[in-house]
């Protein structure tokens, strides 16, 4: 099943809103490839409890990725593993399908070594043992609407000769589209074009957000993804789910900065290195 609230245990729990755990990060991020065939997930998780990954290579515990789509997918997965094959055969995205990281015992685990739990549990943590087969730990959940014509796709790029300024941005349902009113604004004559194109990116992150932002805040100024239904327009969903792959909790007018770094791959520092690169 999928966790997308927290549940109660009779045991702590690693998630991303634990207060079981002093350090608490259970992080999935996915991106999804498509070919004939099947769908390959690449996978990037981000556990911060040293017990818990311990239970992992010790065989004491496994990672069970979740696919909810038409019905409840699970495959085992190894810690560390980058990506997944699946058959078409095998699972349909034809509907809105939910992935989730799960962390399950394969054997008794005894919390008495756990220096990762919040001292409230130092007195007692010796007395919690939970059985074979529960769960330890449960991600972020990552939202996938495979009904999109562009599923994957964030931005596209166009050239438009009659644009009255050299850039524009524009939003449309399911993309940002940054439009060039010639070739030569993209720099495709240089092998780091894709690099020295990150400005535009940002610029296109920002606009994005803004509207994100207006579209899901009561009051225009925060949006508290925890508190809002799952967007249903492609562009704001894809923003939600590179948010809280990020355990963002919050965006708004004044954090919008801090989160493009966080959801964007260092785009400004990756521009900087590549001009400074130029010169050398």
């Amino acid at each position: 099943m999928i966790y997308k609230k927290d549940a109660n245990f009779p045991y702590p729990i690693l998630t991303n809103t634990s207060n079981s755990y002093d350090s608490s990060n259970f992080i999935l991020d996915i991106d999804l490839h498509e070919n004939t065939k099947g769908y390959k997930f690449e996978i990037n998780c981000d556990i911060d409890s040293d017990f818990i990954s311990n239970l992992l290579r010790k065989n004491a515990a496994k990672l069970v990725l979740v696919i909810q789509s038409k019905d409840n997918k699970f495959f085992e997965i190894n810690l560390g593993q980058k990506y997944i094959d699946i058959p078409k055969s095998r699972i349909s995205l034809s509907k809105r399908t939910v992935l989730q990281l799960l962390i399950q015992s394969k054997e008794k685990i005894n919390f008495e070594q756990n220096l990762d739990l919040n001292s409230f549990y130092n007195e007692f943590k010796n007395e919690i043992v939970v059985p074979k087969n529960s769960i330890l730990g449960f991600s972020n959940v990552v939202t996938f609407d495979g009904s999109q014509s562009k599923p994957l796709d964030l931005f596209e790029k166009k050239v438009d000769s009659s644009l009255k300024s050299d850039i524009k941005i524009e939003l449309n349902s399911e993309t940002i589209i940054i439009n060039y009113k010639n070739e030569e604004l993209q720099f495709n004559d240089s092998h780091i074009s894709g690099t020295l194109n990150n400005p535009y990116i940002y610029m296109g992150l920002q606009k994005a957000i803004f509207k994100f932002i207006h579209t899901n805040s009561e009051d225009g100024e925060v949006v508290y993804l925890d508190d809002i239904d799952v967007p249903e327009e492609g562009l704001d969903l894809k923003l939600y789910n590179l948010m809280k792959a990020k355990a963002i909790k919050d965006v708004s007018m004044e954090n919008m900065d801090e989160v493009i770094h966080l959801i964007s791959d260092r785009v400004i520092e990756k521009y900087t290195a590549a001009v400074r690169g130029l010169y050398k």
